[in-house]
């Protein structure tokens, strides 16, 4: 059911993956599958080195990188914005619009992941602005919901379906995933 699988390539995450096991997964990943290497605060050199030999699709950077930056990479961007309140809109709005914005709870030590929902309300007042995929405590239970009030172009998820830290879960992922389909229809 999934579009893209996420490789987090920044050490302090528990679902850390070496550039090496992550080329081993992407070559096996079906061509239709986007792989998106999620990164903090690294450099721009270190984000092509790894993205070029894993073969990645996108990168995600979940840090403080600047618009300066996030152009000189020279892959899809999708930039982690985090949300805490109305106060952050103009933070993701000012993305500028070829940088797509990934909307996140706000921690400054886990960087995502972290299991914390964001305002949808908030969230859907960006969204109908331009395009967002939505992150922040999505689960089988809540996913619908937030995908009918924030109306994103896609949704992100990590420990909502794991069984325990970087560990996912086969029956959470099909829950999500019939969750999200659900709302095709």
């Amino acid at each position: 059911g999934a579009a893209a699988a996420g490789f987090i390539f920044w050490q302090g995450s528990p679902r850390y993956v070496t550039p090496v096991a992550a080329r081993a997964i992407v070559d096996m990943l079906p061509p239709d599958i986007a792989a998106i290497g999620v990164f903090v605060d690294a450099s721009v050199q270190h984000v092509t080195d790894v993205a070029k030999a894993v073969g990645l699709s996108a990168v995600q950077l979940h840090g403080k990188e600047t618009v300066e930056l996030c152009r000189h990479i020279p892959y899809r961007v999708i930039k982690a914005v985090p949300i805490r309140d109305r106060t952050n809109l103009a933070a993701a709005l000012d993305v500028p619009r070829d940088i797509t914005v990934l909307l996140d709870a706000h921690d400054p030590l886990q960087k995502g992941g972290t299991g914390r929902t964001i305002d949808w309300n908030v969230a859907a007042t960006v969204a109908a602005r331009r395009r967002v995929f939505l992150s922040g405590g999505l689960t089988p239970a809540n996913v619908a919901k937030a995908v009918e009030t924030v109306r994103p172009y896609a949704v992100d998820v990590a420990s909502g379906v794991e069984a325990s830290p970087g560990v996912k879960d086969e029956g959470r992922l099909r829950a999500f995933f019939e969750a999200v389909d659900q709302m095709r229809v």
